[in-house]
């Protein structure tokens, strides 16, 4: 490879006395910034893999409220008789009858399921039936409110419905009635009451019972299947009694507190297969969507009792020496160890980079003088990755399904940057773009610097930070891109020593290498270099769009649309559903775009200074 196809970012010869006092000197500089570079890196990680903190609330999942609007409340409820409720779901009914027969017939569908949701089930009146009357008469209630809003779909319903709406209040005036008649029943207002109270008094007498999980220990997979077993057996429990949102809670806390925390999900994905994780994520969705949805008990029952068979079968298989059989090397690349040396040392990567040609251009350009501000910015860098590991710390502190939309939001964000600096790096993959950049950016900074330090002025805090800023973005952006990456580690394995022996071995490694760059005369190949990583990137802008949605998905912010048979892939963030593969089949197009455009602007800007000599 010709000169001009590297990049020499070393020191001109030295000799004589003064000149080897100076570069003593720089070395002790650079060695007291890589120290400080180590001390904030620890702090940093420190940071990153702190125990989150709990508070008395943060391992429950969210407790029921659909019996009320607002469990913290009471207010929404002012009724004084359930007649009163009644007589109020009326009026609402002939509202949406009156936006029907008008021809608005979506104003009359919100009108109707306003009905429902806001009055018949936050008033608690369903409740109510069910417990006092009978849950016959709370089903034909709901599939009557049901058939209405089917009805209000289509125009020329006229007739069904206003015999539906009559049929219906008639019913409810006389259920009210009967309500009201019972004189051991409170009033809605006060049954609204008394049944925040004992929610409050039930979160209470949990929150005393809960005991910190310290992690696997040493039991047996069977032992942690056999702990998930009369969870999801109480969850049963709770649907079968009407509570659906406590049976999905529970269904919640098997899966993020035992499944996901323990390991489970991972060990099976390591010793048996990927697919495999994939099937029983999707029976505890699956699980969790029929206990909202209101499915049938036997269908319920059977998602329920699948579950548990899957989880002891596997565990069965770990217990007997599946996960031991891992090859070496997969053990280590999906260790806490392995990844949090692989993470750190491919965004150190990059970073490092950065720093060195821009301070290799100050030392050629006889501006040497300026490089410690250059090191200052590293350090303000390091410094901000750690304030972005403070916030991290504290908004990871959520309940199971809110850290997997934040996870996945994350893998969403880390997907555009990651996108953005591929197609920066691609631009940048020719030594002429790359010189060009590293002169512009560094030039303009040192330009001001220079002029007042040849006037005898005092050089401005504005141009000190100016010079700063240069090395102090390219750290703290892979910095933050380390934060986020280290958080999932953390939060998947919970092993803070292997990280720490991980993310120390990758810094002492990147200062070596910075060392070895400084004040040697290696010399890097950019145009390969920026060419191999930006293609590597991409990989990743595939693999965080599968990621990312397949984390929302089990956070239940997004459907999910499960592909018997396909593959799972966690590597490649490939995953059996739709909307997985059609994030990943957009992010790929994106890329191969970017790819498209980004050669066609090289070959063109060949061929014009091929022109102009």
């Amino acid at each position: 490879m010709s000169n001009r196809a590297m990049m020499t970012v070393a020191t001109e010869p030295v000799g004589g006395e003064s000149v080897a006092r100076t570069a003593t000197c720089t070395i002790a500089k650079v060695t007291a910034a890589a120290i400080a570079f180590i001390a904030a890196f620890v702090t940093m990680l420190s940071l990153a893999v702190a125990p989150i903190p709990t508070d008395s609330s943060t391992n429950q999942s969210i407790l029921p409220i659909a019996r009320i609007a607002s469990a913290d409340d009471t207010g929404s409820v002012d009724y004084e008789t359930w007649s009163a409720v009644a007589k109020a779901i009326d009026d609402q009914l002939q509202d949406g009858l009156k936006e029907y027969t008008s021809g608005n017939t979506a104003g009359s569908t919100s009108k109707f399921m306003a009905a429902y949701n806001t009055i018949y089930i936050a008033s608690n009146f369903t409740a109510v039936v069910r417990d006092s009357v009978s849950s016959d008469k709370q089903a034909a209630q709901q599939q009557a409110f049901q058939d209405i809003q089917n009805l209000s779909y289509t125009a020329g319903n006229d007739d069904q419905l206003k015999q539906k709406i009559t049929d219906l209040v008639n019913d409810l005036t006389a259920t009210a009635q009967q309500l009201d008649a019972n004189t051991s029943l409170a009033n809605p207002k006060q049954y609204a009451e008394d049944l925040q109270a004992q929610i409050a008094k039930e979160r209470k007498e949990l929150d005393a019972k809960k005991k910190k999980n310290p992690g696997k220990g040493n039991r047996s997979w069977t032992d942690v299947a056999n702990e998930m077993t009369p969870i999801l057996d109480n969850a049963y429990k709770a649907y079968a009694a009407g509570d659906g949102a406590k049976g999905a809670t529970l269904v919640n806390n098997a899966y993020y507190q035992y499944y996901e925390k323990l390991g489970f999900e991972k060990n099976v994905m390591n010793a048996i297969s990927g697919d495999r994780v994939s099937q029983v994520e999707y029976q505890f969705k699956m699980c969790r969507k029929s206990m909202n949805t209101g499915a049938d008990l036997k269908s319920t029952k059977k998602l329920i009792d699948d579950l548990k068979a899957m989880l002891v079968k596997d565990a069965g298989i770990l217990d007997g020496g599946a996960a031991d059989k891992e090859g070496g090397f997969t053990k280590l690349i999906t260790s806490a160890v392995g990844q949090a040396f692989l993470i750190l040392i491919r965004e150190g990567l990059e970073a490092l980079l950065v720093v060195a040609a821009v301070v290799a251009y100050l030392v050629k350009s006889g501006n040497k003088r300026f490089t410690k501000w250059i090191y200052l910015g590293v350090l303000a860098g390091l410094a901000g990755a750690g304030v972005v590991a403070v916030i991290f710390v504290l908004a990871f502190g959520g309940s199971g399904p809110i850290q997997e939309i934040m996870e996945g939001v994350c893998a969403l964000v880390a997907m555009g940057m990651l996108l953005w600096t591929s197609n920066w790096m691609l631009n940048k993959s020719s030594v002429e773009a790359w010189n060009r950049y590293i002169r512009n950016k560094t030039e303009a900074a040192v330009k001001s610097v220079s002029a007042q330090v040849e006037a005898g002025d005092h050089v401005a805090f504005s141009t000190v930070i100016s010079l700063a800023m240069l090395s102090f973005l390219a750290v703290f952006r892979e910095g933050a891109e380390t934060v986020i990456f280290y958080q999932s580690i953390y939060t998947m394995s919970q092993d803070t020593h292997g990280m720490w022996v991980g993310g120390i071995a990758a810094a002492v490694v990147l200062v070596i290498i910075f060392f070895v760059i400084r004040f040697t005369s290696v010399k890097i190949p950019i145009g390969p270099f920026f060419l191999v990583t930006s293609i590597l990137m991409s990989v990743l802008v595939v693999v965080f769009a599968g990621g990312g949605v397949h984390s929302l998905i089990e956070g239940d912010a997004l459907p999910a649309t499960y592909l018997q048979g396909v593959p799972t892939n966690d590597w490649l963030g490939f995953y059996p559903y739709v909307e997985c593969i059609v994030a990943q089949v957009i992010a790929a197009i994106a890329v191969i775009t970017l790819f498209v455009v980004g050669f066609v602007k090289q070959r063109k800007a060949k061929a014009e200074l091929a022109a102009a000599k």
